[in-house]
């Protein structure tokens, strides 16, 4: 038996019959730009953050990229991030014409480590772009004290948190503006390329909505630079069955990771670079992905495979370490934790559906994988 690392078959079959009939609910109104399901969605996805305003855009990047555009945010101006992240962070900066400066990681949660930002801010900091990693929001709190200390923007990257609790507020609730991505990988995913924008300042809103169409106002009248960032309406017919059963998904999220979790206990006296995800107890993860810290990766893959258990690496660079970034890169921080995770994390499977027996063959050979793997090293 070959475990998939995502099932989004399952998840299909649960949902079909309310899938099938909202797409079809579109197909025949011809409404398949701007119909009233984006509306519909965007009103939904704002009550289940507990936000005043959401928009739904074309991708996770354009969530970021707006926002930063609305805020006037371009040419001059730094940007401090995370160096540990998918590369759309740091592109999303660059776009919008600023600089991104990158800070190190907590070596526990894989976030932005909160106590190396200050250093990082300079006359040039317009904004900090925390990313909520793997499914677990960033320190909100502490980054929101700093930027209100320096007067700055916070825009917190939720493409791998939608959904996720930090203290009693959800992830993307916290900040200035929030962008999602709901990519068919994510906690909750479309079947193609979406995202959204969280935020309550209504101001913001209204600017960052004539963005994405155009930077228009009204038809034909185009007030400020934009771009085409618009959600199609099936899309968003399917987010809106998807978010029927997406809070029972992150319980089950949760069952899978908690069972992780108690089933490698002891690990870490056979790998003394294992490690399970930490979550902080004012948190819940939706966990986006399930990632150890290994010593030997490339013998753990190898064997794992051998087992038909698939795995994968986010990330294996990072960011100002990628090639065409590298050059570019202006950030002279040490950032050798994230290099370290880079060379050391693997993620498992991970999804609602998993059942115990498939997640015991996942466990039994992670186990196998471990020990192999610092016995050939």
């Amino acid at each position: 038996m070959t475990v998939p690392f995502i099932d989004l078959k399952s998840q299909y079959k649960a949902l079909k019959s309310s899938i099938d009939a909202r797409i079809q609910k579109v197909l025949e109104s011809g409404a398949y730009v701007g119909g009233p399901e984006v509306a519909e969605l965007e009103k939904r996805l704002a009550e289940h953050t507990g936000v005043k305003h959401c928009l739904a855009v074309a991708s996770g990047t354009d969530s970021l990229l707006i926002p930063m555009m609305a805020l006037g945010i371009g040419p001059g101006d730094e940007v401090i991030t995370t160096a540990f992240s998918f590369i759309a962070t740091a592109e999303t900066i660059i776009l919008a014409g600023a600089t991104p400066i990158y800070v190190d990681i907590d070596r526990k949660t894989f976030n932005i480590d909160v106590k190396k930002i200050e250093a990082a801010i300079t006359s040039k900091t317009k904004a900090i772009l925390p990313v909520s990693l793997y499914g677990q929001a960033a320190d909100l709190e502490e980054i929101n004290a700093i930027a209100k200390k320096y007067n700055l923007f916070v825009i917190e990257d939720t493409a791998q948190s939608y959904g996720a609790k930090y203290k009693d507020k959800k992830s993307g609730a916290c900040t200035t503006a929030s962008g999602t991505s709901f990519y068919p990988a994510k906690p909750l995913g479309c079947y193609g390329e979406g995202g959204a924008i969280f935020t309550n300042d209504e101001k913001l809103h209204s600017i960052m909505k004539e963005i994405r169409e155009h930077g228009s106002e009204k038809r034909y009248y185009h007030t400020r630079l934009g771009l085409n960032g618009r959600l199609d309406t099936i899309q968003c017919a399917i987010l809106l069955a998807k978010m029927e059963r997406y809070d029972w998904e992150v319980d089950q999220r949760n069952r899978v990771a908690q069972a992780y979790t108690q089933a490698f206990k002891g690990l870490e006296n056979v790998d003394p670079q294992f490690s399970t995800p930490f979550v902080k107890p004012s948190n819940i993860s939706v966990w986006a992905q399930y990632t150890l810290t290994i010593s030997n990766r490339d013998l753990f893959q190898k064997k794992m495979q051998e087992h038909q258990v698939p795995t994968t690496v986010h990330y294996p660079l990072t960011m100002p370490d990628q090639p065409w970034y590298k050059a570019q890169n202006k950030s002279n921080h040490d950032i050798s934790i994230s290099r370290w995770a880079a060379a050391h994390v693997v993620s498992l499977p991970m999804y609602p559906d998993m059942d115990d027996v498939t997640q015991k063959i996942v466990i039994d050979a992670v186990k196998v994988a471990v020990d192999f793997s610092m016995k050939q090293s």
